[in-house]
């Protein structure tokens, strides 16, 4: 297999390609499952997935990233039904399990899945992400996530916990995970020697003893090491506390500036923060969520993009913002501006919707179109990437990108902005050896492994005094007192 492209012929690097997808009718752009081009509305049937997954692997994606949410969206209108009605992310399927059969039908392309720390004992899921990175030979990643809905939180809890005691929980939650993938099986342990009966080495696998204020784990971990040990570790902070977990432990990060200006200080932010917790500046990488309306003339760019607002649904974007942010938006008319909307104790949000589009005192109309236009690039392939060129020089090293349609959204930017990528050298022919996390970053170090920079990597051989030949020797010594 040939060497994945990695610079432009002038040292501009390639651009990493992730495709934002959900297992669910209605992701982020709100109406569009309904036009007659969309086929989301089959969410259910494996062959959209697997012939998507196999689409976007013949185009050399870096990444299927699947979002995912467990509970409903904030109220909207005084209530769900909204949600029910429009299919805002309800019903969705677990991406865990439907990643296992992308697995077997792809060979190449990372397979990421969202998982909160709410919804799932690390043990559990450690357990899981082994099993997939197994079976995918060393594709799987992780988006890290902490879940804000309280029904989320409800779902398995008494209800929301703050925000920063949120990122607590995700400090432990990952460090027990860590502590399973990285301490609990030694180099070499699985043995499985037919000859001399031995199938692994017992001096190389230890408990982990994990004590912490919601989680008691003895280990070992049930998985033997997989070709990355720890999953590739995606994470959205955009709060100073989210940033500086992102920090901490992220090695792609998904965001969703609004303009490259504001991209440009958010991904300084967050290297700067990463070098100081001991990392390097390039240890991370960032994605920037965008979507693309593609034509061969701007006017054929603007007639395609003006279809597809006809089934943009304005009342489906205002409940997915509000219900994010904890307001109930709903059943006021559109043209409500932000100013007149009061409400005890959320403030504080409406003051951040209201910054968020440029001229001041927006209306609830005002927003839906930004919020709907704010991460679109529309043109002629040229144009396109000449406007991802600048989202590149502020700090981004690839695009993870939202679909308006399944599958055509991910057609076009295939047949029509790929080609221009590939001509200025900014995009992959072909995939480079090795897992995904050795294609992202490239073999060197660790190989497969996480870097030694990486937290994870200081629980390696932490354990040691725990292994099963040890422990047995103590309850041997034991029972002779």
């Amino acid at each position: 297999m040939a060497t994945a492209d990695t610079a432009h012929p002038q040292g501009r690097p390639r651009l990493l390609l992730s495709a934002f997808v959900m297992n669910t009718t209605s992701h982020i752009m709100g109406g569009q499952w309904r036009h007659p081009a969309a086929q989301q509305h089959r969410f259910n049937e494996l062959e959209l997935w697997t012939s998507l997954a196999r689409q976007l692997e013949d185009a050399k994606f870096d990444v299927m990233f699947f979002a995912d949410v467990v509970g409903l969206y904030g109220n909207d209108d005084g209530g769900w039904a909204p949600h029910v009605r429009r299919g805002m992310q309800v019903p969705a399927n677990d991406p865990l399990i439907l990643l296992g059969a992308l697995a077997a039908s792809t060979s190449n392309i990372g397979l990421a899945a969202t998982s909160s720390v709410i919804q799932s004992h690390p043990f559990q899921f450690a357990r899981q992400i082994s099993t997939l990175d197994h079976l995918s030979r060393g594709r799987a990643a992780w988006n890290i996530v902490t879940s804000a809905a309280e029904n989320a939180h409800r779902n398995f809890g008494d209800g929301l916990v703050a925000h920063d005691d949120r990122y607590a929980w995700a400090d432990e939650y990952v460090a027990a995970a860590y502590k399973l993938w990285e301490g609990s099986w030694d180099d070499g342990a699985l043995v499985q020697d037919k000859e001399n009966g031995i199938h692994a080495d017992p001096d190389k696998v230890h408990k982990i003893y994990h004590r912490g204020d919601r989680y008691s784990i003895d280990g070992p971990h049930l998985s033997a090491p997989s070709p990355q040990r720890t999953p590739v570790l995606f994470q959205a902070g955009s709060s100073g506390r989210g940033q500086q977990f992102c920090a901490a432990h992220a090695e792609a990060t998904f965001m969703l500036s609004p303009n490259p200006a504001a991209a440009a200080e958010y991904t300084a932010s967050v290297r700067r923060q990463a070098v100081a917790a001991g990392r390097l500046a390039g240890d991370v990488k960032f994605f920037q969520g965008l979507h693309f309306i593609v034509g061969s003339t701007e006017a054929e760019a603007a007639r395609k993009a003006a279809e597809l607002d006809e089934y943009l649904d304005s009342g489906a974007l205002i409940a997915h913002i509000g219900g994010g942010a904890g307001v109930d938006l709903g059943g006021l008319d559109l043209d409500t501006p932000l100013g007149d909307f009061h409400t005890e104790g959320t403030q504080g949000h409406l003051d951040s919707l209201r910054k968020s589009v440029p001229g001041g005192n927006p209306t609830l109309r005002d927003v839906a179109n930004f919020r709907s236009r704010a991460h679109r690039v529309l043109g002629t392939p040229e144009q396109i990437v000449d406007r991802l060129e600048e989202w590149q020089d502020a700090g981004v090293d690839g695009i993870n990108i939202i679909n308006q349609l399944i599958p055509d959204s991910y057609t076009d930017f295939i047949e029509h902005v790929l080609p221009e990528l590939r001509r200025r050298g900014l995009a992959q022919q072909d995939y480079a050896e090795g897992t995904l996390r050795e294609k992202l970053f490239g073999g060197g170090e660790n190989g497969a492994g996480l870097n030694d920079r990486h937290p994870a990597r200081g629980y390696r051989g932490a354990f040691t005094a725990n292994s099963a030949t040890a422990e047995q020797a103590r309850e041997i010594l034991e029972d002779a007192r």
